[in-house]
């Protein structure tokens, strides 16, 4: 049932990938879900070529399995860290905030699989022209950077549009989540906040605390008029950010308050005063629970899922 052509693509048991979360992300969690049958990744986000190389090394000393990084193609690095990948010879690339056309004739070169994510019709179709190998539609339900079409809406018109192995994102976090991506029309899912809450994970207790105290309207998307929102926890943060935008701010001023904020919440712990970025599925985020248990859980349920549809239908 879950030996889709996305499994046999990759390589991997179950068709699920971790999200790409920058700071979030680390070699150990990348590992860990790779470990359990899944896909997991490293976020590169700003990281510098070293870092970057540095966290691959340490994931493959974790884990046989393949993994993957996420890029983002906006990072003043991303030329050195797309090298260090191909030096590496990394399983999947995935990425974000731009077009990696450029970089798919040397990844393909050493076998490696290439996979932008996209929040449009248009840009999937674009992609596809390049060569990728799939394509991770992501609705704005999801944490971090969003775009302004939900998962529900967004995933079968991609899955329509292209005939790459479509991958949803955005609100899924348990077997029913699953079960509804494969409806739409995707082969696989990637799920990030429900595996930032879980033991394997690196980032500060705090952060993990916040997911696991969020409700689903705890979140709020931020910066819409800089073009780059962001859906987040509301915070204190949050609300100096909505006073300068009600009072003017210039984009710069904007995006100065949120500079070095990520990491201010993730590797520090400030919930308070730095960016939390989850998605809304954290409403559904009771505990703090190992990778194994957290795939166990999804995976053994979707027979259940499905016997219950037959039911009702």
């Amino acid at each position: 049932m879950l030996n889709s052509k996305l499994c046999q693509l990759l390589n991997i048991k179950y068709p699920i990938l971790q999200g790409g979360m920058a700071w979030v992300a680390t070699a150990e969690l990348a590992a860990a879900v790779s470990n359990a049958g899944g896909l997991g990744l490293i976020g590169a986000g700003h990281m510098p070529p070293a870092a970057l190389k540095a966290e691959i090394i340490k994931a493959k000393s974790l884990t046989d399995k393949p993994f993957g990084v996420n890029i983002m193609l906006m990072s003043p690095f991303v030329k050195e860290v797309m090298q260090v990948v191909i030096d590496e010879r990394v399983a999947v690339v995935t990425t974000g905030a731009g077009n990696p056309g450029e970089y798919i004739p040397a990844l393909k070169a050493i076998g490696t699989k290439v996979i932008p994510v996209v929040a449009s019709v248009a840009l999937a179709r674009r992609l596809e022209r390049v060569g990728i190998d799939a394509i991770i539609a992501e609705g704005m339900e999801s944490g971090g950077h969003v775009g302004e079409v939900t998962t529900m809406t967004l995933v079968p018109l991609v899955a329509d549009a292209v005939r790459v192995p479509v991958i949803a994102a955005g609100g899924i976090g348990d077997a029913r989540g699953v079960v509804a991506a494969l409806a739409l029309g995707a082969q696989g899912v990637q799920i990030g906040t429900l595996f930032a809450a879980s033991v394997e994970c690196t980032a500060h207790p705090n952060y993990k605390a916040a997911i696991v105290k969020a409700k689903e309207r705890s979140t709020i998307v931020n910066g819409i008029s800089t073009g780059h929102p962001v859906r987040v926890i509301a915070n204190k943060l949050t609300r100096d950010f909505a006073e300068l935008e009600k009072n003017g701010a210039t984009i710069e001023e904007l995006d100065q308050l949120g500079v070095g904020k990520l990491k201010a919440a993730v590797r520090d712990g400030d919930v308070n005063y730095g960016s939390v970025m989850v998605g809304q599925i954290a409403g559904m985020i009771t505990a703090i629970r190992p990778v194994d248990e957290i795939m166990q859980d999804i995976v053994q349920n979707i027979p259940r899922v499905f016997g219950e549809l037959s039911q009702k239908i």
